[in-house]
């Protein structure tokens, strides 16, 4: 019998290698304030890029249920789409309000990635879960590594524009946006349809009572799955039952310490590392300008790619007990973080806020995956899937408000570089407070 993992393995690496080909997204802060959109600091920090962080968070509650309710594929249809529209604004969009909307369906884009890593789990069985997971996630990286070093080599060896980069990355997602059409629809769902899962259940039940070889019919996960059914029965499938059940789940998940206090940990760290993400461009423009000098942003980001993705590898090889270590491990590496993002804040040198960039993300992917097996330890899918979403919100919820206060005209507004003395802090300096704080 052919291995039933394979096809839309197979589907989903294409989808994400192509997803996340994107040669013009190192350079995206100097497209916009060069001379295609001639847009100015100021706007593009305080005005634009404000606007990723709030709709992510509006759209990731809603988008999580509508994930579950329509089973995966047409989310993933619906993500593709959204890239396709943000790149093709990217070329043709001019104005604030033009880009705040390109912002806009970013932020959906980024939102709908929950049914990118959860579609896998609908259609394989438990036993190839980690397997499929470490192909998906590769190929993100992977493409996302090859489109920064190909973005690079243009813009810098073969000195092609900053725009044409930009088509390039549209054609990429066009080809991505095939590929979830072909990908077979899942019969299942982790919160909605449960009287149709157990219906399907009861019916693999039966056929294995039929069968000679029990172990060789009956579908990993059938017996469990009963059980937490069961648990939920009274359930109506829709969306107040649903909420009952998350509501359930989330206080039986919360309740235990050590999970909690790791995802206290992960949604800080999270918030700080796409605040530093989000923002590290436009200091590295402000230090070095692109208009003037030849940048090397793509170099930078591929080679922080690798070393996240290698570090992250790495922690499954090495056999290192992180239940004893990984406090030790999480002090250390956080303090790491820290200095590196206040190296890149003060020191005014473009190699040393380069280095110190690729050593954040090095040590962010790495303690993140050290963080994931923590929590993923001793939790079902379900509460799985539950955990890490609220996570991610809190971890949004808290950018949102570092945003509006220091970053949005609304609160303070602060420049990038304030004056000399009597500095007032930005955003990679009281991220630098978080990560320290934490660490103690």
């Amino acid at each position: 019998m052919p291995e039933t993992w394979f096809y839309p393995t197979v589907l989903l690496c294409i989808y994400g290698f192509f997803s996340s080909l994107r040669p013009s997204e190192p350079f995206l802060t100097a497209f916009l304030m060069g001379p295609d959109k001639n847009l100015t600091e100021r706007e593009v920090v305080n005005e634009i890029y404000p606007v990723w962080t709030y709709s992510y968070l509006i759209l990731l509650f809603p988008v999580f249920l509508a994930t579950d309710y329509l089973r995966y594929k047409p989310v993933l249809i619906l993500q593709a789409a959204s890239y396709i529209i943000t790149y093709a604004m990217l070329l043709k969009a001019q104005g604030v309000l033009a880009i705040q909307v390109l912002e806009f369906f970013y932020g959906l884009a980024t939102a709908t990635e929950i049914a990118y890593y959860s579609y896998i789990y609908s259609v394989v069985e438990p036993s190839s879960y980690q397997k499929v997971t470490g192909f998906c996630r590769s190929a993100t990286l992977l493409g996302s590594a090859v489109g920064s070093l190909i973005g690079q080599i243009l813009f810098s060896e073969v000195h092609v524009s900053l725009l044409t980069l930009s088509i390039i990355t549209l054609s990429s997602s066009c080809l991505a946006f095939l590929a979830p059409w072909f990908l077979p629809m899942p019969s299942k769902s982790l919160f909605f349809h449960q009287r149709e899962r157990e219906r399907q259940d009861n019916t693999a039940q039966e056929l294995a009572d039929k069968s000679e070889d029990h172990q060789s019919k009956v579908p990993l996960g059938v017996n469990e799955d009963s059980v937490i059914l069961k648990e939920r029965r009274g359930g109506t499938g829709g969306l107040v039952g649903v909420l009952k059940t998350l509501g359930a789940d989330f206080v039986k998940c919360y309740s235990c310490r050590t999970l909690l206090a790791w995802s206290v940990w992960w949604a800080l760290t999270t918030c700080g590392y796409f605040q530093v993400v989000n923002y590290a461009q436009a200091l590295w423009e402000n230090i070095l300008s692109s208009k003037d000098f030849v940048i090397y942003n793509g170099y930078v980001e591929t080679i922080s790619t690798l070393l996240g993705a290698f570090a992250a590898f790495s922690v499954g090889l090495v056999k290192v007990s992180w239940a004893v270590w990984g406090e030790l491990a999480l002090c250390v590496f956080s303090i790491v973080i820290a200095l590196s993002v206040y190296v890149m804040d003060t020191v005014r040198n473009i190699w040393v806020c380069y280095t110190s960039y690729v050593i954040f993300r090095t040590a962010y992917m790495l303690l993140i995956t050290i963080a994931t097996y923590q929590i993923a330890a001793n939790l079902s899918m379900k509460r799985y899937a539950l955990v890490f979403g609220v996570n991610t919100f809190v971890a949004l919820l808290l950018q949102t408000l570092l945003t509006v206060i220091v970053v949005d005209p609304v609160g303070l507004g602060l420049d990038l570089f304030p004056q000399a003395f009597g500095r007032r802090p930005y955003p990679e300096q009281l991220i630098f407070v978080s990560f320290i704080h934490l660490s103690s």
